[in-house]
């Protein structure tokens, strides 16, 4: 299950959560989504390197990004 998930759709392409992302992760797509913007990408194995802080998901204005954590239930 992925950790972080960007929603292409919502994203304008800020850019704003490549810099809050504390190790990297987060790039621009090379791609335009349907509304003409480059949005923000991690890829799988960015995935495995993130510890879901949620830097990218306080910082994106669009409110285009979920943090997904796990949860231990004892």
């Amino acid at each position: 299950m992925p950790k972080v998930v960007i929603d292409e759709l919502r994203c304008k392409g800020c850019g704003l959560c490549t810099t809050a992302c504390p190790y990297g992760l987060i790039h621009m797509s090379d791609k335009l989504n349907r509304q003409g913007f480059l949005p923000a990408v991690i890829s799988d194995e960015d995935q495995e390197k993130c510890v879901s802080c949620a830097m990218c998901a306080r910082i994106c204005p669009d409110v285009a990004i979920t943090i997904f954590k796990k949860v231990n239930i004892a």
